[in-house]
Parts: structure tokens; sequence; C-alpha cells
């Protein structure tokens, strides 16, 4: 038998990266506590959603890999607990700027980055006036089960999902900063987002775990809603709209395997038809 034990990670965050690293770091200690092998903190824990507006001061606060200070405390932290942290940063590289992820392991060293692949440009979610799509390609990570992270608005893609099947993924983790649309308030995109990962979750029979933030910044409020879900989409825990804390899951990767293959959807694919997937509209 196969077992990994899974955390999402709920919260609010301030102006102030320290506390928002040590708010995090808290509940990491928690998850780790709670037997969790691989922990998923939000997207961009480092301070406010700051993708809301076009500032170009905002440039500024984009850091290396290797001397952002997310990064930084995570690497210590995943160290010191012998854990796994996708670790979600505003990279600066050169003159290029990525919403990026930082695969940590329990060495306490970054595995390799991963940068947003899909990057969203709407009302309260101006990402494309910050980050360049990213160019790593996805990314399926070694640890206690091969494992797969996406950012944020790559959870909407099939696509993302089932290239990190392909590629090996066991879980499917997504850490994300959603929350209410400017443009239409009664849209309540929470319940389409989860829908949209848990469809992830059925069609490639795979368990998937998502950590949002909480909260209101700047008159926009945070949805929350992180869940963990099993491989047929049963929701195995999830918070609200509200809660601060960790959700904790084990997970037998074995029974996984065994219904992936039960379902066929991996024996039944036709690529020779999908190339159409693969043009431009």
């Amino acid at each position: 038998m196969t077992e990994i034990t899974v955390a999402a990670l709920q919260l609010a965050f301030t102006d102030d990266i320290d506390t928002n690293i040590a708010a995090v770091t808290d509940l990491v200690r928690e998850a780790a506590g709670k037997g969790a092998q691989v922990i998923l903190p939000p997207e961009l824990f480092e301070g406010p959603y700051f993708c809301r507006v076009e500032d170009e001061g905002l440039f500024a606060t984009a850091r290396p890999v290797g001397s952002h200070k997310a990064v930084l405390a995570m690497r210590k932290l995943a160290a010191e607990l012998q854990v796994h942290i996708p670790t979600s940063f505003f990279e600066a590289d050169g003159p290029h700027h990525y919403n990026s992820l930082a695969m940590i392991g329990p060495d306490g060293k970054v595995a390799g980055v991963y940068r947003k692949s899909h990057i969203p440009d709407g009302p309260g979610y101006e990402e494309k006036f910050y980050f360049r799509p990213g160019n790593t390609g996805f990314k399926v990570w070694d640890g206690p089960v091969p494992l797969g992270v996406g950012v944020c608005w790559d959870q909407w893609y099939p696509e993302t999902a089932r290239a990190m099947m392909l590629m090996g993924a066991e879980v499917l983790f997504y850490p994300t900063a959603i929350g209410t649309e400017p443009h239409d308030p009664t849209l309540d995109t929470s319940r389409l987002w989860r829908r949209a990962m848990i469809g992830h979750a059925v069609s490639n029979v795979v368990p998937v775990v998502a950590a949002n933030r909480i909260g209101t910044e700047h008159g926009q409020r945070f949805y929350g809603h992180s869940f963990i879900c099993d491989e047929r989409g049963d929701l195995l825990a999830e918070f609200g709209a509200e809660e601060t804390g960790v959700l904790v899951a084990t997970l037998d990767i074995d029974v996984v395997k065994r219904h992936r293959a039960a379902f066929g959807f991996f024996r039944d694919r036709r690529p020779d038809l999908y190339g159409r997937l693969a043009q431009d509209i």
C-alpha cells in the first residue's frame, strides 16, 4: 500500500511579508504535526493579491528564486519538518517577471521552478501586466508519489491536468487566489472553480488539492473554499469562505491506480484525433 498524506492551507494575508510568512509557517507546522508530507499554501502568499490593479511600482517586489524571502523561509521550514512545500512567489529573472512556484523538498532544496503557463487578464485580475507566460512547460515532481502542480488560472484548463497526468502525476495541487468579480458582483465563481477542478479529478481519476486565500483586500473578497477531493471527485476535506486553518487527508495511491485502470480513460484515449487541440483557434 502506498499512502500519502497531503494538506491545504487557508488564511488571509496582510501587506507585510514577514507577518504572512509567519502565519503560513504556523499552519505548515500544524499540518506537519498531523502527518502531512506535502503541504500547499495559497498562491502568492507573500502579500495581498496585487494584480487587481496595474501599478509599475509593484515590480520592485519581485525577487529571484534564490533570494526571495518566502522561498528562503519555506526552504528552512521544509528541511526542519522533512516535508514538501510547493511555494508560490513573484519571480524576477533579469528583466522578466513570472508568477512562479518553487517545489521545495524535505532536504530544504528547490527541486525546480514552475512558471504559471496560463495568465489571466480581466477586471480585478490584471496578471498580464505583471507576468510573462511561463516558459518551463508543465512539471511533475518527485515526492512520496509523483506530484503535479499548476497555479491558479492553470486549474481551469483540462489540458493542464491531462498533461501532468501523462507525465506521471499521482496527485494534482493548485495554489490559488480567487475571489469576487468586480465587473459582476452577482457572479460566484467559487462554485465554478471547485467544479472545474473536481472535473479534473473525475476525468483523470486523480486526487486534487486546492488552497485559496480568504479575507477582503481593497474591497475584493477572496472565496476560500479550499478542498481536498479523491479520485472520484468526492470531498475528503473542505473549508467554507471564512475559516483559517489546515485541511489534511490521507490518500491510498494503490487504490487510486486501480480505479484509474478500471475506468479505462487512458486506455481509450485517441491522440490520433486530438490534433485540433494543439492548433490556434
